[in-house]
């Protein structure tokens, strides 16, 4: 898949996760604006962080030769860098969307 497919792919999905943190209530408080711009930036980060992952798994699998992008790392150094930003990934994902729910006025204890 050519680069420029792969830059089309991020504009869409950071689009969509604009799209999505966008909802908010009237009379939010300071606080609570400051931890949905906080959520949103860290599904951003995510995002991004799954994106780079998922290019250095196709770009290593596809041409090996040019899968380190002008690095001297092996194909393994390449996955590893690879899962290691997925996870990170997938921790910022569930970090942001648990800043973005709602808070809970009561608890049930």
């Amino acid at each position: 898949m050519p680069f420029v497919d792969w830059l089309v792919v991020l504009a869409i999905a950071l689009l969509s996760v604009a799209a999505c943190c966008r909802r908010h209530g009237p009379g939010r408080t300071l606080g609570e604006r400051a931890r949905r711009l906080r959520g949103t930036r860290l599904l951003v980060r995510a995002t991004v962080a799954l994106w780079g992952a998922l290019l250095i798994v196709e770009r290593s699998l596809t041409s090996p030769d040019d899968a380190s992008f002008g690095l001297p790392v092996g194909p393994q150094a390449a996955l590893g860098v690879a899962s290691m930003l997925a996870l990170a990934g997938c921790l910022w994902s569930i970090r942001g969307r648990r800043l973005l729910r709602q808070r809970r006025m009561f608890r049930n204890e």
